[in-house]
């Protein structure tokens, strides 16, 4: 492979060298750019030695005839840009081309993947996510939850190199040129401003699947109930609370989507009514809390398909034998209208770190497999290629 390795203005910009090095141990040809501003954090000479070539800077590189930032993006089967800054999303994201790195992307014929490295409150910032969200066409890895140059803790830390090459190279697997999405964890229906109605659901599962399939090449969308779990490298994160919450990030993020599966735990009930105060217990009597149902997000999916995408993966939690969890999922199958179902049961699942799963389709049902949920997670995603 042939990959252009774009280096931009960050104290993580050390770290492409490592990227470099392993790209280049594992056999593959790395065209090495730099930003003027990265220039600053390491020598274009530290790059060039361990690439074995010259380090592209200028667009206007007098010694080069003809357009060097076209004659990069032709011999690229991949452009990978470590670190990513913030400034550098942001004019990804507008489509500029007035340096050589923008003008590369601009014009790139193979996958973009991006490497972000900075400040958690630059990451956090509604500007940051209008432009991370507007790069649908671009596969993250990263960031990830740690310490950054700073100091501080928090979600901004780039992804460490052998992850990035990592997932890099993953990007020609089989489920490369997909858009995968994924829910994983449980909904809170808010009962008060400090109560809510939810369930046990780790989310464990779904995150497993996500990071699986973005290791497999797949450009992976994660829609995430409220959990304690880091994002996993390469995955773009969505994160909800409610049943509506989930059902509106997944109407924007199926738009292009290849599959969708369904891990996530969606609260079938909420309050009628959301006090908007605390209930006290001086108020009197305990308070009756009427019900209403939620929405059932897999099966208005499943009735609005019109074709045979996005290949839709359901989950049958429950409680009962085998026999009876592979008969709900028989049953979800057909009046879900998906194409498979994982069917498990709550106390082999909920909240550990392995599960014993049956998949179901309109061919039968597996026997039961035990295994870790990184494990499981490849079985459900052989399945989801089988049917793309």
């Amino acid at each position: 492979m042939r990959v252009a390795l774009a280096v931009t203005g960050s104290i993580a910009a050390y770290k492409a060298v490592l990227v470099a090095r392993l790209l280049i141990k594992a056999g593959h040809e790395v065209i090495p750019m730099m930003t003027s501003s990265a220039t600053r954090f390491v020598g274009p000479v530290t790059l060039s030695g361990i690439c074995g070539k010259p380090v592209a800077i200028d667009m206007w590189d007098p010694d080069y005839p003809g357009e060097l930032h076209v004659s990069i993006a032709d011999r690229a089967d991949a452009i990978l840009v470590v670190p990513a800054t913030a400034d550098i999303l942001a004019r990804f994201a507008q489509g500029r081309a007035d340096d050589l790195v923008t003008a590369t992307v601009l014009c790139a014929r193979g996958p973009v993947l991006v490497a972000p490295a900075m400040h958690p409150r630059m990451w956090a910032h509604p500007a940051t996510q209008r432009n991370v969200a507007a790069l649908g066409h671009v596969r993250f890895i990263g960031p990830v939850s740690g310490l950054v140059a700073s100091g501080d803790h928090g979600m901004g830390r780039m992804a460490e190199p052998a992850d990035i090459v990592a997932a890099l190279l993953g990007a020609s697997g089989d489920l490369a040129g997909k858009h995968v999405v994924v829910t994983a964890g449980p909904t809170y229906e808010a009962i008060d401003p400090v109560r809510f109605i939810g369930n046990r659901s780790s989310g464990k599962m779904g995150f497993s699947i996500a990071a699986r399939a973005a290791a497999r090449g797949a450009r992976v969308t994660l829609v995430a109930g409220p959990v304690a779990l880091a994002t996993p490298s390469g995955v773009t994160r969505r994160d909800v609370e409610s049943a509506d919450e989930m059902r509106s990030a997944l109407q924007s993020a199926l738009a292009d989507a290849d599959a969708l599966v369904m891990s996530a735990a969606v609260a079938d009930f909420r309050p009628d009514a959301k006090s908007t105060t605390k209930i006290k217990k001086s108020d009197g009597a305990a308070p009756a809390i009427a019900l209403t149902k939620n929405p059932d997000l897999i099966a208005e999916i499943g009735a609005a398909r019109t074709g045979a995408r996005p290949v839709l993966v359901a989950f049958a939690l429950e409680t009962g034998d085998d026999v009876a969890v592979v008969g709900y999922a028989k049953d979800k199958l057909t009046r879900k209208r998906v194409d498979i179902v994982v069917a498990n049961a709550a106390h082999e699942s909920l909240g550990q770190d392995a599960n014993r799963v049956s998949l179901v389709d309109a061919s039968g049902a597996t026997p039961f497999v035990a295994a870790s949920k990184d494990a499981i997670a490849d079985l459900i995603l052989d399945r989801v290629v089988a049917k793309l």
